[in-house]
């Protein structure tokens, strides 16, 4: 499947009677055939949300509040913990994540409308969090955009992760965010090798092009990191140290990592992906990661999901604060953005407190 992550469509774990057809691999394709196209286009509906900040109490993540523009995400990422979401839509993690999106066009207004809240509380909203806030689909819809207008408005502190170069078109926005302390990006880095981005994150901005976000970013006065992550192990492990360098001389000042999580149905997607890039270290791979897990394929217990545990798991430790350290970047923690200046839209009735 040209351009996407899989061309598989597996049934999502809520089904009982299966009827949508997997696209097969073949060695042969009939230009013709409209059963098994080689690609396939991205479609897009509308939802009209009722709330849109959601909510966690995870200690395994620095933030409790986060918003999410749009549902599904067109990047395509093969190891995508967000993709089992998408079975709670009636569709499948699988190729139906990639090419079925939602979008929220009210998005905006109800941000406005909970911020106006009485009893609301300032604390930092990550944005794009589940699904990344900058992929393809946000150049014409622009939802992202304007949510950033109504936290600028408000004052409000904002945290953005992303792999897409389209947030350089926000940068008068962020720049006068992070101005006043009240913004900070961090770009998700996974490889630095062309190809591997090509099979891994099709539709993602090219490593190079990432490195110029954070140099973008850092020159307009917005503070960026990296998220490096997932660490796969066999597949992206050995460029650990080069891809925090190469961060860090593009402008980084904090990083982080997340071990390769496969939650219900990405482990099916997971490892019919290795088998179709990495046959050779396939079960290799998927070995390792059993070990990880105490012999499952994963563990949701918190402290646990992000690294796994075990010899390998405290090597990649090592081996990242290691070279974090020696680089003068801060590890893990998040930057500090203040939460003061937050304001609600002229009119409204201000906080005593």
């Amino acid at each position: 499947m040209r351009t996407r992550g899989t061309g598989n469509n597996p049934h999502n774990r809520f089904q009982t009677i299966v009827t949508d057809r997997q696209v097969e691999d073949d060695w042969y394709r009939d230009p013709e055939d409209e059963l098994n196209p080689d690609s396939l286009a991205t479609s897009v509906s509308d939802e009209m949300v009722k709330t849109i900040i959601s909510r966690n109490q995870s200690p395994d993540v620095p933030f409790d509040r986060s918003i999410n523009p749009y549902r599904g995400c067109e990047h395509g990422c093969i190891y995508c913990f967000a993709r089992p979401s998408h079975a709670y839509w009636d569709m499948s993690p699988g190729l139906d994540f990639e090419t079925r999106l939602i979008a929220k066009p009210n998005a905006p207004a109800r941000l406005r409308a909970e911020l106006d809240k009485p009893n609301y509380r300032c604390s930092a909203i990550a944005l794009g969090v589940n699904t990344d806030a900058y992929q393809p689909i946000e150049k014409q819809r622009r939802i992202t955009r304007q949510l950033l207008e109504v936290l600028l408005e408000y004052r409000h502190p904002v945290t953005i992760i992303t792999k897409g170069a389209l947030i350089l078109r926000d940068l008068d926005l962020l720049s006068e965010l992070a101005a006043s302390g009240l913004c900070s990006v961090r770009v998700s880095l996974t490889t630095l090798d062309n190809d591997l981005k090509r099979r891994m994150e099709p539709r993602t901005a090219a490593p190079a092009t990432r490195l110029r976000i954070i140099r973008e970013l850092t020159c307009a006065g917005v503070p960026a990191g990296i998220i490096l992550g997932p660490v796969i192990p066999f597949v992206n492990d050995q460029e650990l140290e080069a891809i925090l360098e190469a961060a860090f001389d593009a402008g980084a000042t904090r990083a982080s990592w997340i071990m390769l999580r496969l939650p219900h149905e990405i482990a099916e997607l997971f490892e019919d992906w290795l088998h179709r890039h990495f046959p050779h270290r396939a079960s290799h791979v998927m070995n390792r990661m059993r070990d990880l897990r105490g012999g499952k394929v994963y563990d949701s217990s918190f402290g646990k999901r992000m690294t796994g545990q075990g010899p390998y798991a405290d090597l990649i430790r090592q081996r990242f604060n290691r070279k974090a350290r020696t680089l003068g970047m801060a590890l893990h923690e998040a930057e500090p953005l203040r939460t003061d200046l937050f304001q609600r839209a002229e009119g409204q009735q201000l906080s005593l407190l």
